[in-house]
């Protein structure tokens, strides 16, 4: 091979994917958080996070949905008062949880503690014998279930009945309390109060039915919207799939929304379910990877930094209830 021939270019006149203008820059000492954001790189996993800030404010200022589906891992590692605040201040206008979800959330509300040591209550048969959780949730699901209630409205509206001392770091209370949708998605045997007496499976069974149905009618206005799974490797991801096609076989295009998988490893359901299949013909996909307990307070953070560079604070959703029987 004569290399002496060899075809080349200028540098200069070449199309690149990196230049200087997208590095980073250094923190300085007493720089806010908003120049913080500003001083991050605009690469992959950074230019993800922003564009998914930027994608929330947008929809909850036109109004659209922003739903949240997270896992039990979002409570334990102390992140309720973020999500809580997004529910109150509108950024969020909708909460899915699943079974051990509500578990941890309503051990919170309660008694102000969660997450037992299971290794240790497991030789000796007391894992997941706490009486109140036996006991009270139970209660709770029944009575809110005969009134017609889901799981979610029924504990939420449960805890506050009672006055639960912590009820103020619950989600499901935060929820009913500011009117947003909660939903609970249970697969029956995986929940510790699930174990007891007084659990009835007829009532959790028509609980969480009637909280899929009520997420498949969220699900069918989310065009134009955003969906985050924070945290469900399997069920909840399955729980949107049926959803979404529920909403499709019923006439809701839903072609232009954002989808993000958020977790600190991505999983195939996460990415197959919520971030690639639902996209493949509109919209956008995003997994974000790292520890919920720093990138959901960076993502709080740059939503509302995001808001108030661009003005805009969260609108009344243009949503009505559609008929999905």
């Amino acid at each position: 091979m004569d290399r002496s021939k060899m075809r080349t270019y200028p540098l200069g006149k070449r199309r690149s994917k990196v230049h200087v203008g997208l590095f980073g820059r250094p923190h300085r000492p007493g720089d806010t958080f908003a120049q913080f954001l500003e001083g991050l790189p605009r690469f992959l996993g950074a230019a993800d996070l922003m564009e998914v800030a930027r994608a929330i404010v947008r929809a909850r200022g036109a109004g659209r949905p922003v739903m949240v589906a997270m896992g039990a891992h979002v409570i334990k590692v102390g992140l309720s008062p973020l999500i809580k605040d997004l529910l109150e201040g509108g950024w969020v206008s909708a909460l899915a949880m699943h079974g051990a979800g509500m578990v941890h959330d309503f051990e919170i509300a309660m008694v102000g503690h969660t997450s037992e040591d299971v290794d240790a209550g497991l030789g000796t048969g007391e894992f997941g014998m706490a009486e109140e959780t036996g006991r009270s949730l139970n209660r709770m699901i029944v009575e809110g279930v005969g009134r017609g209630e889901g799981l979610g409205e029924a504990v939420g509206k449960g805890l506050i009945r009672t006055g639960a001392p912590f009820s103020g770091q619950s989600l499901l209370v935060t929820s009913v309390a500011a009117g947003r949708p909660v939903t609970v998605h249970v697969a029956l045997g995986t929940d510790v109060h699930h174990l007891h007496p007084e659990a009835s499976g007829s009532a959790i069974g028509e609980g969480s039915y009637r909280d899929f149905l009520r997420f498949c009618e969220r699900i069918s206005g989310l065009e134009g919207g955003v969906y985050i799974n924070l945290g469900s490797a399997v069920l909840l991801p399955e729980v949107f799939l049926k959803s979404l096609t529920l909403a499709r076989n019923l006439g809701h295009p839903l072609k232009e929304m954002v989808t993000v998988n958020m977790d600190f490893m991505q999983h195939y359901r996460p990415l197959t379910n919520v971030v690639r299949r639902p996209t493949a013909e509109g919209g956008k996909g995003y997994a974000l990877t790292g520890h919920h307990e720093l990138m959901v307070p960076l993502l709080a953070a740059a939503v509302k930094e995001e808001g108030r560079r661009l003005g805009i604070s969260p609108a009344a959703e243009h949503w009505r209830r559609p008929e999905l029987k």
